[in-house]
């Protein structure tokens, strides 16, 4: 069994990789205090890569994973390939589910993906405040809910 010490981030790699590359970056900064371990760094998969060996790389990336951050652009609902199977993955797993909304929604809204609807997940605004916040405290609470048989949407009251 593989050592879970890393964040999976799933997003829309043709439009919304800027804002996986800005957490990166927040991670990198000593005036930031945001530390992502992530999960994409163990491998790597082109786009010229066949369906199931970029998937095989997934599988991977979620085997050491202890978080599943998915963050929620205005095309992300309409991803069946890969988004959708990362999702369903997550949910399987039982990884706790930190949603960002890209469009600073601090609750679930129009643009989340159906296979994510229902689903036990913390969802939060795309500031690096509210996602170290929910790094930090939402796997406890996912663990309690969970145990608890709770399902759905969550978010933070300001």
């Amino acid at each position: 069994m593989a050592y879970r010490n890393k964040v999976y981030v799933a997003f829309d790699g043709d439009n919304d990789i800027r804002y996986y590359e800005l957490m990166k970056a927040w991670n990198k900064n000593p005036n930031f205090d945001f530390e992502i371990n992530d999960a994409h760094d163990l491998n790597s998969s082109r786009d010229t890569s066949t369906e199931e060996a970029i998937k095989r790389n997934l599988r991977i990336r979620f085997a050491s994973s202890k978080l599943f951050i998915l963050l929620i652009g205005e095309h992300t609902k309409y991803l069946t390939k890969f988004v959708k199977w990362e999702i369903e993955t997550a949910i399987r797993l039982q990884l706790p589910i930190i949603a960002v909304n890209l469009n600073g929604s601090e609750k679930e809204d129009n643009l989340v993906p159906s296979s994510l609807k229902g689903e036990l997940a913390v969802f939060v605004p795309y500031k690096e405040r509210a996602i170290k916040h929910a790094m930090e405290n939402w796997p406890a609470f996912d663990k309690k809910y969970r145990k608890a048989g709770k399902t759905g949407a969550y978010y933070y009251e300001n």
